[in-house]
């Protein structure tokens, strides 16, 4: 088997140790303590409109999973608190739909301000706080819109920004900021009806969070509407410490109908309200919706059911009617597109994987012109949309992108002329992975960057790429709290192996100071699934280097399946999961066996989510002695009980397809694990439901196989808290060392 030891680039080796800083040995405790070990790792990195301020929530010091809304000067540098979330908001408990939204958003369990969203004339920005609404002006004073018991979620300031939306008991409502008064703009929210926000495979699977968007200007705005009338009814079981609560939730599973979705223009006040035609069927997905700059024409991405169809509609907002600009299709399925931006001169940019990588494409006239192009792709970020577009400069007509043009495992700032296109020209630092936000004119841009020896930096550049200022240098120097630990972190390094179909496959590993003739344990971490690249130079938290400080092997490699290498290597999981990318895991295992300083009878395997289906399939399908032992997190185990959206994209409907789901499912194989397992899950998790693991939990049991298990009373799909975090790392080393390096656990 061909392999590459190392990557062409140099390892990228961490600052050395500060002789005025006493060194000490990482603890579980301590990584999931505050302060923050990666440091003060911003979220939610924005410009103002102008360009003047750049903004971004920042824990706090004590509490390092509560958020404060902070404010940086471009010009200055001068830093402040701009809303601190201890002095705003009432304490009032989040609302069940505003702790689901938390969740699909995977920011469950955060404390203080999670998001906000900045007025278009730059000078407020609109911050919810406990299912409340207040706007905070620059000059530090906050003004409170709401005051109710119920919630406003999914708030937004409207384009023009006289008014400021909301959703409010299932209906959209807008209040005019000059004025303080307060509209409802629909009427038939209630029961399964919901207006003003997103439905919940929309949020959970396609990347929208939202269900109203205003026009420039502020003269209409387009609302969805969906009815979950027609989705079966699952009681989930909310066990916590104090008690059982049930849930009689709408869940779309696989192969079970969808919300029926409609779409709406009206008037500011609510009134002149048009239907879009959205088409003759209806069983369809709302992906994507945007307003044209002048305001005139709404543009729809209407996904079919299948998800191998994907229609652009550009809709007259006066009368609703729509028709068809373009479509794409494929052979097993069209990914939704966030690379797209309507321009002044009424064409259209837009990415594509008709060419087999995703590329931009400007529109013009009805005739197509490639802007990029080549055996690499505009980067993937998230689990179903493509985000690379950072922003358009119209003056200049240059567009700012984010892709893997010089190398796989960095997410690189590219600007290229979109009417006279010639090479990218790239802007960024290479050994980085990087994303990036603009302004709204494209003028300037904020740029967040990690590698393996650097946690995450912020900084502001101008459009050539040149650095300006830090806005979050986050130096590793004494005053970091990692610097106690800079002498133990061991560098990452990089390689390829081959798959069967000859694929090339990256890895990364980390390992401790090897000595001649000893043989290292391997903790062997996985994803696997679809919509996620795990190895990249980038930052990977304390973490994996744990592990490797207690003498194990840390590695990672991405299957076939996974994005950002093209269609052919991403497709190969259609209609086949829990195939080729298990087959490539176990290509990685059989390899690590083969290295003389790695103990061939030593390697276990861990994963979360598709990780945790992932840990199930590959102990399923492993021969004797391949892996020592498993850990499977919150895993998928049916198929048929995950949501529409995202298993029929790969699977299939199982109504039409039930080979497939029968041969992709984890449960009919689960007695055949005879290796140690151990299965993690939250007891109150709403996206892979615990009923995946319930499933198997009767199986085991009744087949009389063996293994170990830890639930999490009162938690979802993420673990939260600092203690509960902990929990889960100190149960995995206790079963590992029991399970596999046969050492007494530690209580």
């Amino acid at each position: 088997m061909r392999f590459l030891a190392f990557a062409a680039l140099p390892l990228l080796l961490a600052a050395a140790p500060i002789p005025a800083v006493p060194q000490q040995p990482l603890t579980i405790d301590r990584i999931f303590a505050s302060p923050s070990l990666s440091g003060p790792t911003p979220r939610a990195v924005r410009l103002s409109p102008d360009g003047k301020l750049a903004t971004l929530l920042k824990p706090r010091t004590d509490d390092r999973e509560r958020y404060d809304l902070w404010a940086v000067d471009t010009t200055t540098g001068a830093e402040r608190m701009l809303v601190d979330s201890k002095k705003v908001g009432s304490g009032a408990v989040l609302s069940e739909a505003e702790k689901m939204r938390r969740e699909r958003a995977r920011v469950g369990g955060t404390k203080g301000i999670v998001e906000y969203d900045w007025a278009p004339d730059g000078k407020s920005v609109l911050v919810p706080i406990d299912g409340d609404l207040y706007l905070a002006k620059l000059d530090g004073s906050v003004r409170r819109l709401t005051d109710t018991p119920q919630s406003e979620i999914d708030a937004h300031v409207s384009e023009g920004g006289r008014f400021v939306s909301f959703v409010r008991d299932q209906n959209l409502f807008a209040i005019d900021l000059a004025s303080g008064r307060e509209r409802q703009l629909t009427q038939e929210g209630g029961g399964t009806v919901t207006c003003g926000t997103a439905e919940f495979v929309a949020q959970e699977e396609m990347d929208r969070d939202t269900g109203t968007w205003w026009a420039p200007g502020d003269a209409h705005v387009a609302v969805e509407c969906y009815d979950e009338a027609k989705l079966n009814t699952v009681t989930r079981a909310a066990i916590g410490a104090d008690g059982t609560k049930t849930f009689d939730q709408r869940y779309p599973a696989a192969g079970t109908p969808n919300v029926t979705v409609s779409l709406s223009v009206t008037a500011a006040d609510g009134s002149h309200r048009v239907k879009v035609d959205l088409g003759a069927d209806p069983d369809i997905y709302v992906g994507r919706v945007d307003w044209s700059e002048d305001g005139r024409t709404l543009y729809v991405q209407r996904q079919s059911r299948d998800q191998k169809t994907l229609d652009m509609l550009a809709v007259d907002p006066a009368t609703g009617a729509a028709k068809i600009l373009f479509t794409e299709r494929s052979k097993t399925w069209v990914n939704l597109n966030d690379d797209f931006r309507p321009l002044k001169d009424g064409s259209l940019i837009w990415g594509s994987a008709r060419s087999g990588f995703l590329h931009l494409y400007r529109f013009a006239d009805g005739k197509w012109t490639p802007l990029t192009h080549g055996d690499w792709s505009v980067e993937m970020n998230g689990q179903s949309a493509h985000t690379g577009l950072v922003g358009v400069d119209e003056a200049s007509h240059r567009l700012f992108f984010l892709a893997n043009k010089d190398d796989v495992l960095e997410s690189q700032l590219y600007t290229i002329d979109y009417l006279h296109p010639g090479e990218p020209q790239r802007l960024t630092e290479r050994g980085y992975w990087n994303e990036a936000v603009m302004d709204k004119a494209g003028t300037h841009m904020l740029v967040t960057r990690s590698s393996p020896s650097q946690p995450a930096q912020v900084y502001l550049a101008d459009t050539a790429g040149k650095r300006i200022a830090w806005i979050e240098e986050n130096r590793l120097d004494a005053s970091h709290p990692y610097a106690p630990y800079l002498a133990a972190h061991r560098p990452v390094s990089y390689g390829t192996l081959t798959a069967a179909d000859g694929s090339v496959l990256h890895y990364e590993m980390i390992t401790p100071v090897l000595q001649p003739g000893q043989h290292y344990p391997v903790f062997f971490e996985h994803y696997g699934g679809p919509g996620a690249q795990q190895v990249k130079r980038s930052w990977m938290g304390p973490m994996p280097q744990y592990w490797v400080s207690k003498g194990w092997i840390y590695f990672q490699i991405d299957n076939r399946g996974s994005p950002n290498r093209g269609t052919a290597f991403e497709n190969q999981i259609y209609h086949a999961m829990g195939s080729v990318e298990v087959e490539d895991q176990a290509t990685a295992a059989r390899w690590l066996q083969k290295q003389a300083y790695v103990d061939p009878a030593k390697i276990a395997i861990s994963g979360w989510s598709y990780g945790g289906y992932m840990t199930l399939k590959m102990l399923e399908k492993a021969p004797p002695g391949l892996y020592a032992a498993g850990i499977a997190g919150a895993p998928v185990t049916k198929w048929e009980l995950y949501d529409t959206h995202y298993t029929e994209r790969y699977l299939g409907n199982p109504a039409t397809d039930p080979k497939v789901y029968a041969g992709s499912d984890a449960m009919a194989d689960a007695p055949k694990i005879a290796t140690p397992m151990l299965l993690m899950h939250g007891l109150s998790d709403d996206n892979v439901v615990f009923e995946n693991s319930a499933a198997l939990i009767n199986r085991l049991q009744e087949t009389d196989t063996p293994f170990d298990m830890m639930l999490y009373v009162g938690q979802t799909h993420h673990i939260a808290g600092e203690g509960r975090q902990a929990h889960v790392q100190k149960t995995m080393e206790r079963f590992l060392d029991e399970k596999v390096l046969h050492t007494t656990p530690v209580p």
